[in-house]
């Protein structure tokens, strides 16, 4: 045993100093303290494996004769995530129903030209080992699917038809509506208020326009809503110089061939129109409030009931995606931070943001507190979601009126280096994924027909500095606030007063005095 010892820690020397050195000092010599930065005497050089050239990481826009752009991020592995991204969503239907784009994203991957039903279609993405899915927001309908690369061909042939040859069937139009219903009926239902606030805080910043249309389909449309009013709206807004192929771990020439075979001469189901009647009406901020009186006693029932809520959020104007704001925007979102009072975890969760430290750490009566960024292309909004005991809504309004008002301060150099560390970390991990990389290659390119890749914004959030934050602050606190209130109301603050305490120094509400309580 002692000589097998004796034999590896002479093998060990031999690697570490090489031959010549090993005779040197294996005569009783004292080996050398050198640093592992300085090269090892006897050693040859080394030669690293290098990659060769960055452009097989960059993505590569091509656009086709009739205006399709096709874009291709190439990615290491056996699986592909390649969709059709369409610029057309709820934003768009001031002249149609609301809720078609709700009704297209129930709809997808149903019956088309080449496929008798879903279950087709499923199947034959599973001979490539694919899955597909529709996602629909205000400004954007995506169709994705993820398969074997081997299966390109095949992917591309089955998005063609479902982008564009639908059948949209009498029971399929039935099966949706009722899938539609359910879902309404599940928004109102459900303990998570946030999809249902986020709704209504649209519609009380753009109050009848653009992204204040409602992405959910309202009750009173469901009916109306037919084959026909569906195809007039495609035959404007699901044009190719509307719509983005774009494909993940895969060669751009393969993506680039498939798209001229299956997307360049397909004449729609619906027909073209030589003179679209496209919406390009711009977002209009106008703030305001939208409350909803609801008994939220019984939202979570069982051996440990959610007590009852009152959920509040406000909001004010900030900026598109395309301004340069957009990056010391987002940069202010991640240092306020926030969520609920029961999650666990050290600085990566959050826990050093403001709205932990200064309201969930500070008022343990506060179940929530979290901030939100959305942003559009002419238009943008942060805001903040809070949650109490329907007692303490007038003293919850105040706390966050007062945070509005501290983010126009002086941000720390400590805190604000830890919010640019955390945006860049939840980027790039982000960026890991594959789905996630073909929707940023897709939305990137269909909104400005080029993509800025990772190490790109990572170098403009680290250029972000305190007084970045400091004017984007000041001109956002210029803009009307926007309120959405859910729950027990009798303790809300009016919108006047909400609007004074945010036009303050100190964000407190005005006082008031009542005889009676």
């Amino acid at each position: 045993m002692a000589t097998h010892m004796s034999r590896c820690r002479t093998w060990s020397r031999v690697q570490r100093y090489g031959i010549a050195a090993y005779r040197k000092y294996s005569s009783g010599g004292r080996y050398p303290n050198i640093s592992l930065s300085t090269p090892l005497p006897g050693i040859p050089k080394p030669v690293f494996a290098s990659v060769d050239g960055q452009e097989k990481y960059e993505t590569k826009i091509t656009t086709l004769e009739n205006g399709l752009k096709v874009a291709s991020q190439n990615k290491f592995g056996e699986f592909c995530t390649v969709g059709v991204l369409v610029n057309s969503g709820s934003r768009h239907e001031a002249k149609y129903p609301s809720g078609i784009a709700h009704f297209l994203e129930k709809l997808a991957f149903s019956s088309t030209a080449q496929y008798g039903s879903k279950d087709e279609i499923l199947l034959t993405l599973e001979k490539h080992g694919g899955i597909c899915d529709c996602q629909t927001s205000r400004d954007t309908t995506m169709y994705a699917v993820s398969a074997e690369v081997k299966g390109l061909d095949t992917v591309v042939s089955l998005l063609s038809d479902a982008v564009l040859q639908p059948r949209l069937l009498d029971e399929e139009l039935e099966m949706t509506r009722m899938a539609v219903r359910f879902e309404l009926e599940d928004l109102n239902m459900r303990p998570d208020p946030e999809p249902l606030l986020t709704e209504m805080i649209h519609a009380a910043a753009y109050r009848g326009n653009t992204v204040g249309l409602p992405r959910f389909c309202p009750a009173d449309n469901v009916d109306k809503i037919d084959k026909n009013v569906l195809h007039s709206y495609l035959r404007n807004y699901y044009r190719p110089e509307r719509m983005v192929l774009a494909g993940v771990g895969i060669e751009h020439e393969q993506l680039v061939e498939s798209a001229r075979k299956y997307l360049l001469d397909v004449k729609p189901v619906w027909g073209t129109s030589s003179a679209p009647n496209v919406d390009l009406s711009v977002a209009q901020y106008t703030g305001g409030i939208v409350k909803m009186e609801k008994d939220m006693s019984d939202v979570s029932l069982g051996p440990t009931p959610i007590p009852e809520l009152t959920h509040i959020m406000i909001g004010l104007e900030s900026c598109s995606y395309l301004e340069d704001d957009f990056i010391p925007f987002a940069v202010l979102n991640m240092m306020m931070g926030g969520g609920g009072s029961f999650s666990a975890g050290g600085p990566g969760k959050g826990m050093f943001t403001r709205l932990y430290l200064n309201v969930l750490n500070r008022h343990h009566w506060m179940y929530n507190a979290t901030s939100y960024h959305h942003s559009y292309e002419d238009s943008g909004l942060l805001c903040i979601h809070a949650s109490a005991d329907p007692r303490q809504v007038r003293e919850m309004v105040e706390i966050i009126t007062r945070e509005f008002i501290q983010m126009g301060g002086s941000a720390g150099e400590m805190e604000l280096e830890r919010a640019k560390t955390q945006l860049k970390s939840m980027l790039m991990m982000n960026l890991e994924s594959r789905p996630v990389i073909f929707e940023d290659v897709g939305r990137q390119v269909l909104s400005t027909g080029k993509r800025k890749l990772p190490h790109e914004l990572c170098h403009l959030i680290s250029s972000v500095t305190p007084g970045d934050i400091k004017r984007v602050t000041t001109k956002m606190l210029r803009s009307k606030p926007a309120v959405a209130a859910l729950g027990d109301l009798m303790e809300l603050p009016s919108y006047e007063h909400i609007q004074a305490a945010l036009s303050s120094k100190d964000g407190r509400l005005p006082r008031t005095y009542r005889l009676f309580r």
